[in-house]
């Protein structure tokens, strides 16, 4: 490494390491965690600098600004705020805020930081400008102002504000964080309260019911480094506070479905890119402070830069949550929130609910009603000494490109614990099972098998044939997961069918062997009563019933009860009603995580 990019790395860790000490001490952080961190971002440094910026057309900032400020990180200072600071491509479409681009909400996001972090390093003309350009666009809320002349740079963009109106939940974070921060630097006191009150309640929102766009492998990467903006740059206490809670929740939500690299389970805006270690956008960030994996980051996020500046550090308890250090076995049982909840008011109900079960070597979560639209309803993570993970990912449909989220429609699922019945009522339905090509697959008794590492699988066929490797399925996926393969399945019947999967280990069932034993010796598939849509799967331990229903929830019978989804609003519950590892009552605003030696309770004041 060049002696320029040595100094300017040894300056950013004196930076961080003085400006964390805050935070280390409310969540405990010990010098061991610290540096892995610093590790973690050193690393990141490394792998991007001296990468092509790229431009700051539309909203190129959104990869550019952070590339541009990880290379002056590592020590090319010049050419890095040269680009930061020169004159936008679409200059002449914001004239109203003296050239500046404060439209794009992923644009935004990087003006932030390079205003209020890299700020003293800019020309200071240039930064004047900046802040010139906030007071003008801040004077009032800049979502009233429209310019209804502008360039439509996004498919049907209905937008005509000065800044940027899409709602997700993330684009309405960065947008409301942005003007927030602006606003208060210039002293536009009422649109800074404004922004304040949206602020608090998106963050009590979190508490209450939690997230629309829950645990999105994409989009958690934009929330954190988000909301790490307003951590950091925010001047009023209670708005600092407020930041510091929104990132202890979506980190603790995040470590749930974070491990070794990976990222699994249930996913709301899941675009099937993300089946593999470090493939989630969301594992880069996430990634930075839990680590635990055998394997380094090969292609990290730029993104990352407001983390790695950043003066955050996630609570103790969130860290040992992603390094599943907790007793395990463990079922929880959680709930999701409708997309666009907060159009709905006080009305809101849970739109998913999500079972979680933690084996030794493996998680596996469920939603009851199965994948559809841009939402993954299947998805286990199996423990891998030198990848880090595999996954087993199964989907009605027949795009193996989209294998996340592919749905025929019409699926019911039913998970207890380590078993599951998924059943679906379309004609001769498709299925693929996403697995990796090390799995050792038999057949036994009409029973699939299909050996991880660690971790077993039976899956027996309900009016379902088992065609084996599908040769073609799998060539359309080896760019992105040359490790994986398709497994596909087709129903033979025209009405319900599907399969029932059992899950083992070691600890549970000794060996493979064993394991093929006791499930064709003590494990029982009824389906006596399918054509009334009603399968029972009694396990090697426990046992699964599931009822299809055509519209709803489906009906479900764990080990024996009956399953009232009314009673699972919840947004994290362990399913023996304890509150270990996490809980979160529904609308009572607080979350308590215990794991690892460490506890935290977090709400929003």
């Amino acid at each position: 490494m060049k002696q320029k990019t040595i100094k300017a790395f040894i300056f950013c860790l004196i930076y961080l390491l003085l400006s964390c000490t805050q935070v280390k001490a409310e969540h405990q952080w010990t010098q061991q965690m610290e540096a892995e961190f610093q590790q973690h971002s050193k690393e990141v440094i490394t792998k991007i600098a001296g990468s092509n910026y790229g431009n700051t057309s539309q909203e190129n900032e959104k990869k550019s600004y952070p590339k541009a400020m990880i290379d002056f990180l590592a020590g090319n200072r010049e050419k890095a705020i040269a680009f930061l600071q020169s004159e936008d491509a679409d200059a002449s479409s914001h004239a109203h805020t003296l050239g500046i681009d404060f439209y794009s909400g992923f644009t935004l996001t990087g003006q932030v930081r390079k205003y209020f972090y890299f700020g003293k390093y800019l020309d200071s003309a240039y930064r004047q400008r900046m802040k010139k350009a906030m007071q003008i666009f801040t004077q009032v809320d800049p979502l009233t102002r429209r310019f209804p002349n502008r360039s439509q740079f996004w498919a049907k963009d209905n937008c005509d504000t000065w800044v940027d109106c899409r709602n997700t939940d993330n684009l309405r974070a960065m947008r409301e964080v942005a003007v927030y921060l602006f606003a208060e630097e210039t002293g536009n006191e009422a649109t800074k309260q404004i922004y304040k009150e949206r602020l608090t309640k998106n963050v009590r929102t979190l508490y209450q019911i939690g997230q629309g766009e829950w645990d999105s492998e994409n989009y958690l990467e934009y929330a954190v480094t988000t909301y790490a903006d307003l951590y950091d740059f925010a001047k009023d206490p209670q708005v600092k506070s407020l930041a510091l809670a929104a990132l202890d929740w979506f980190f603790t939500s995040g470590s749930l479905k974070y491990w070794r690299g990976g990222f699994g389970g249930p996913s709301k805006r899941d675009y099937s890119g993300g089946n593999c270690v470090w493939c989630s956008l969301a594992t880069h960030e996430l990634g930075l402070y839990f680590g635990d994996s055998p394997v380094s980051d090969p292609q990290p996020s730029p993104n990352s830069v407001h983390l790695i500046t950043s003066s955050y550090r996630p609570p103790l308890a969130a860290i040992a949550l992603a390094r599943k250090q907790f007793v395990k076995p463990v079922e929880l049982l959680n709930s999701k929130q409708t997309y666009e909840n907060w159009k709905l008011g006080g009305d809101a109900v849970p739109q998913f609910y999500e079972t979680l079960y933690f084996g030794k070597t493996f998680q596996l979560g469920t939603l009851a009603q199965g994948s559809g639209g841009d939402w993954n309803g299947f998805k286990m993570m199996a423990f891998n000494q030198k990848r880090g993970v595999d996954y087993l990912i199964a989907a009605t449909g027949t795009d193996p490109t989209q294998i996340s989220t592919s749905s025929n429609g019409d699926d019911n699922i039913a998970q207890y614990r380590n078993l599951t019945i998924w059943l679906n009522d379309q004609p001769h339905t498709p299925f693929q099972f996403f697995l990796p090509k090390s799995a050792n697959l038999e057949t036994k008794g009409g029973v699939t098998f299909i050996g991880y590492e660690k971790t077993w699988l039976a899956i027996a066929p309900i009016h379902l044939k088992i065609e084996g490797i599908n040769a073609t399925a799998t060539e359309k996926i080896r760019e992105r997961y040359p490790n994986d393969q398709i497994l596909t399945a087709v129903g033979t019947v025209e009405g319900v069918g599907g399969f029932a999967l059992e899950v083992g280990e070691r600890e549970t069932h000794g060996d493979f062997e064993q394991f093929k034993h006791s499930v064709l010796s003590r494990s029982h598939l009824n389906i006596d009563r399918v054509r009334d849509g009603v399968v029972e799967y009694q396990g090697v331990v426990g046992k699964v019933k599931l009822q299809y229903q055509h519209q709803g929830l489906p009906k479900v019978w764990r080990n024996g009860s009956f399953h009232d989804w009314r009673n699972h609003y919840s947004v994290y519950q362990n399913a023996q009603d304890g509150k270990v590892p996490i809980y979160q009552g529904w609308k009572q605003g607080k979350l308590e995580v215990k794991a690892g030696g460490y506890q935290f309770s977090r709400q929003p004041h």
